[in-house]
């Protein structure tokens, strides 16, 4: 597939993105080669360990692609998009489960879609350029792709700032928000990654890791987190209008952008995921989200606003923060029947291990 290079290479499986011109952006047939690949590399004694990376040097993947989502939505075609969705959080929980370890390497931007794929292995490695962000939100949508999991793992409450707002992080201000493990200096990436695959272990990562430039987060998120701790979207807007820093006009110039329902959403699920014990579970509440995206939420609106049309003036259903109902919140987020995600084509790591015990 010209999109994506998969090929074993010494002891490691190699996944290389290969859309630079498209900042790496995910489309469904590159998700679908992910998956095949990781099922059959799972089993497979000459894989070590699996190696993520991407062509260009401006984004590791900046999100899924979403054109033929949008255009097949605007056509009353939901169904595509759901697939896509479920596929994609199928391949998520297979790299979180992977039996054996997985490396990315995460230059430039890495979003959305880019997190699902770059953040949830066993060695997530940044560098000068990195930026990573989850800013669904300023599409219709809610950080997803086990995105709100993540962020729900950070330190205070600042899982929801960055989650409705869509700030992105530096290098340092990733690891510290759990988004990152290890800080090589991109020039000693291809070094790395060659000796990653001539041993076949991830010690060489630990022998190339060196302390990260300083981020913002180590002396900021205390405030941070306080700006965002109120109990409903209408009360961290009033309690970001009522402070003055330099820090929360910018917070609320970000979420003026954004969508108040997905927002009001976004807050819901991250501390939600506080109380999930897996990323399967994560990102089955997040599928119940997206499944109803489409059709009932700014999804559609938002992709046209940003990307088709690129006003950046999109009619969200509701006004301001104040105006999201919160049975519209709970309705977003409820039980979808027999439409939830089903796992059992993807045994995650624990359990892989049980059935080869017993065979």
């Amino acid at each position: 597939m010209r999109d994506i290079a998969i090929r074993a290479d010494g002891r490691a499986g190699r996944i290389t993105l290969r859309r630079p011109q498209a900042l790496n952006a995910l489309t469904y047939p590159m998700c679908l080669a992910i998956a095949d690949a990781l099922a059959a590399w799972r089993s497979d004694a000459g894989v070590a360990l699996v190696i993520f990376d991407a062509e260009g040097d401006r984004a590791f993947c900046a999100g899924g692609d979403i054109a033929d989502m949008y255009s097949c939505g605007r056509a009353g075609d939901f169904e595509y998009g759901r697939r896509f969705w479920r596929d994609e959080y199928r391949m998520n929980a297979a790299i979180a489960g992977f039996p054996k370890p997985v490396i990315s390497f995460l230059q430039g931007y890495t979003m959305g879609g880019g997190v699902g794929i770059g953040c949830h292995g066993s060695n997530r490695i940044v560098g000068f350029s990195s930026r990573i962000a989850m800013p669904e939100c300023g599409i219709g949508l809610v950080p997803d792709v086990g995105g709100s999991y993540l962020l729900a793992r950070g330190p205070g409450h600042l899982g929801e700032c960055f989650g409705i707002t869509g700030r992105r992080m530096g290098a340092a201000d990733a690891i510290f928000m759990g988004f990152a493990d290890s800080f090589v200096p991109e020039e000693n990436w291809p070094e790395l990654k060659m000796a990653l695959c001539e041993t076949g272990n991830t010690a060489p990562v630990a022998a190339a890791s060196v302390n990260p430039p300083d981020g913002d987060l180590p002396g900021q998120w205390q405030q941070a987190s306080a700006l965002f701790s109120a109990a409903t979207l209408s009360l961290i807007v009033d309690t970001l209008h009522n402070d003055d820093s330099d820090f929360a006009i910018e917070c609320l110039r970000q979420i003026g952008k954004n969508s108040p329902l997905s927002m009001a959403c976004a807050i819901s699920l991250i501390r939600r995921q506080r109380q999930t014990a897996s990323l399967r579970e994560a990102l089955s509440l997040e599928y119940r989200f997206v499944f109803r995206a489409l059709e009932h939420a700014d999804f559609l609106e938002g992709i046209r606003a940003r990307i088709i049309d690129k006003d950046n003036s999109a009619r969200w259903k509701h006004d301001s923060a104040s105006a999201v109902p919160a049975a519209e919140i709970r309705q977003m987020l409820d039980h979808l029947g027999e439409e939830e995600l089903v796992w059992n084509q993807v045994p995650d790591a624990a359990e892989q291990n049980t059935l080869e015990q017993q065979t």
